[in-house]
């Protein structure tokens, strides 16, 4: 199963609230609507900009949260309103396409930033009886002082699942896909459900075929918006391909060497793809 990767917490320990300090600060800047995150040039942590405060990089921000520390400074995330320029020598940058760029552990960390601001922004109100929310004293989350009620960033689990049969993968097509490009079966749990009920709901639903043993590979943190994506391997058990035309165009069942194009390195997708192919290209 899949080799171990970097971890958000080996460098930033999770905080609410900051102690104060004059010590500069990491900040990861997003630009409103457009979930941009600013960024210079250089590689690593040294792309995030320093400053004691948001102002100092020459915009007031709609909002800004304490995230915690990294590598032992404060660590903030702000929402820069969307008329803002860039600081001479950043830029703002989609962050999606950024994963082959940031160490692994700061992608990760920048998603939950995305995530976080975008929870403050989407939970101002509170949705039973409509009373502006004060942030919670212990826990990540909003209490309406009115009701008591609490409302939690959201969070949506979904599972991707490879699918083996005879040594092979079975690869479908989505219509959204670009380039022609192949994926794993996938989609959100729903309420009452397992995990391993939803493997087996989603790929009854979009392909038809049922599955025997199930076994977890691994998880990753998906910010756009909320997913926390859990992928599993299944064995094959019976059915033949009947792809449900709406959320699959076409799937097929693939070896190592007669791969389609695969997603990119960027997702949980590709490191069970790969997983796959180092794991069954070298069986004879």
């Amino acid at each position: 199963m899949p080799k171990s990767k970097p971890s958000i917490y080996d460098r930033y320990m999770p905080a609410l609230y900051a102690e104060p300090t004059d010590q500069p600060a990491y900040w990861f800047v997003f630009l409103a609507d457009t979930g941009k995150l600013l960024l210079n040039e250089q590689e690593g942590l040294a792309a995030l900009p320093v400053a004691t405060q948001v102002e100092e990089l020459s915009f007031t921000p709609i909002r800004s949260l304490y995230l915690g520390t990294l590598e032992g400074a404060p660590c903030y995330t702000a929402e820069a309103p969307e008329e803002t320029k860039a600081p001479n020598g950043y830029d703002f940058l989609p962050l999606r396409p950024l994963y082959d760029r940031l160490d692994e552990d700061l992608f990760h960390l920048a998603g939950r930033a995305l995530q976080i601001l975008n929870w403050d922004d989407t939970h101002r109100f509170c949705g039973r009886c409509g009373t502006t929310l004060a942030l919670a004293d212990r826990d990540r989350a909003k209490v309406c002082p009115n009701c008591g009620l609490s409302h939690y960033p959201r969070l949506s689990p979904a599972v991707i699942t490879a699918i083996l049969k005879d040594g092979k993968i079975l690869l479908a097509h989505a219509p959204h896909f670009p380039d022609n490009m192949y994926g794993l079966i996938a989609g959100f749990a729903e309420p009452g459900e397992t995990l391993e009920d939803c493997v087996r709901r989603e790929t009854m639903e979009e392909v038809g075929i049922e599955l025997g043993e199930i076994r977890y590979f691994g998880s990753q943190q998906w910010p756009f918006p909320h997913s926390l994506m859990i992928g599993f391997v299944a064995e094959y058990a019976g059915g033949e391909i009947a792809v449900d035309g709406e959320e699959i165009e076409h799937a097929d069942w693939f070896g190592p060497g007669e791969l389609p194009n695969i997603p990119p390195k960027v997702s949980i997708a590709r490191k069970i793809i790969d997983w796959y192919t180092e794991e069954y290209g070298n069986r004879s």
